[in-house]
C-alpha cells in the first residue's frame, strides 16, 4: 500500500512537470553569475570564483590519500560558511562527502585515510561559464591495499535567482564483486555549522520534520541552520532523480542536523564485477526562508533537465 501512494504521488508530480519547466527555464535565464575554476595542484584544491573574482566561493579537496570533500562553501550572497569541517561531535564529518558502508564489509563513511582511499586523478572539465565542472576519481581499497571500487564523482555549479545548483553525478565502477550492506547511513552526505544551541531544522517533501524523516521516503529534504554573521537562515535542499535505484530514497539525519539520502537503509545491494552504478543529486544552496512550493517546482525542473 505505501509503495501504492508513493508511486501515485510521483506520478502527479511528474505530470506537471513539463509545463512547470517552461516557467522555470524562463526564469532560469535570469541568472547572470559566471564562474571561473582554478586548480592547485600541490594542495589538490580545485576552486570555484566568479569570474575575475579573488574570494573562493566553493572549495573541492582532493589530496592524495584522504576522501575528497567539499568545503568551504559559501553562501550565494559571499556572507557567511554553509559547510563544517570534522566538528566535535562528528569528526568524520567533511562539508559535503560520498561515503559508503559496509563495502564487502569496509567502512569508507567515517574512514577517510589512506588505508581506505587512494586518489586516482582530480581534474577540471568545464573552466570558465554560467555552468562549470571537475571530477575526482577516487580508488577505494581493500585490506590488502587492492582496489574494490572505483568511485568517480562528476561535479557542476551554476546559479539560478540567487540560489547555487550543485549537481552530483557518481559513478561506482566495481573492481570486484561487491555487497553493500544494509546501514542506517551510506552514500551522499553534507554537514552544515551546527552546535547545541544553533536554531536549525530539517524538512522533507511530505512535511515530516527532524529525527521524523529517518528511514522516511521523499524526493527532496532540506536543511537549514541560523549561520554566524547571518540575520537568515543557510539551506541546503537534496534532491533524489528518478533514475536512481531506490527512488523516492529513505534519508538519513541525526540529532547535529546532518543529512544524507540513503539506499543502504533498504537493505543489502549488489554490484558485480564489471558493473557501473551511476547516482544523481542536485544540491540546491540558498539564504532565508525555505518555500516547499519552490523547492518541489526546482525538483520537477531538475528531473525534466536530466
Amino acid at each position: 500500500m505505501i509503495k501504492s501512494v508513493v508511486a501515485i504521488v510521483i506520478v502527479a508530480v511528474l505530470s506537471s512537470a513539463c509545463s512547470t519547466t517552461h516557467n522555470n527555464s524562463q526564469t532560469g535565464n535570469n541568472s547572470k553569475k559566471s564562474f571561473e575554476v582554478r586548480q592547485d595542484k600541490e594542495t589538490g584544491a580545485i576552486s570555484v570564483f566568479s569570474a575575475n573574482g579573488k574570494q573562493s566561493l566553493l572549495t573541492q579537496i582532493a589530496k592524495p590519500g584522504e576522501r575528497p570533500y567539499l568545503h568551504p562553501i559559501i553562501a550565494p550572497d559571499g556572507n557567511g560558511v554553509l559547510t563544517e569541517y570534522r566538528p566535535e561531535h562528528h569528526p568524520h564529518q567533511t562539508g559535503i562527502y560520498w561515503g559508503l558502508k559496509l563495502v564487502n564489509g569496509r567502512d569508507y563513511f567515517m574512514k577517510y585515510q589512506s588505508d581506505y582511499w587512494r586518489k586516482v586523478s582530480a581534474s577540471v572539465v568545464t573552466a570558465k561559464g554560467r555552468q562549470v565542472k571537475w571530477q575526482t576519481v577516487y580508488d577505494l581499497i581493500d585490506e590488502k591495499g587492492n582496489t574494490t571500487l572505483t568511485e568517480t564523482g562528476n561535479w557542476s555549479l551554476q546559479e539560478q535567482n540567487g540560489k547555487y545548483l550543485l549537481d552530483l553525478e557518481w559513478r561506482g565502477e566495481a573492481k570486484t564483486n561487491i555487497t553493500f550492506g544494509k546501514f542506517y547511513v551510506g552514500g551522499l552526505f553534507l554537514r552544515m555549522p551546527w552546535k547545541k544551541g544553533t536554531a536549525a531544522e530539517i524538512v522533507n517533501a511530505a512535511g515530516q520534520r527532524n529525527m521524523e524523516i529517518e528511514a522516511q521516503r521523499a524526493i527532496w529534504a532540506d536543511v537549514g541552520v541560523a549561520v554566524e554573521g547571518r540575520n537568515d537562515w543557510g539551506h541546503m535542499a537534496v534532491f533524489d532523480h528518478p533514475d536512481n535505484k531506490g527512488f523516492p530514497i529513505p534519508w538519513r539525519t541525526d540529532t547535529q542536523y546532518g543529512l544524507g539520502p540513503s539506499r543502504q537503509i533498504m537493505g543489502d545491494w549488489k554490484l558485480n564485477k564489471g558493473e557501473t552504478e551511476i547516482v544523481r543529486y542536485r544540491i540546491v544552496i540558498y539564504t532565508g526562508t525555505r518555500n516547499n512550493d519552490e523547492l518541489t517546482g526546482l525538483w520537477k525542473q531538475y528531473v525534466v533537465e536530466r
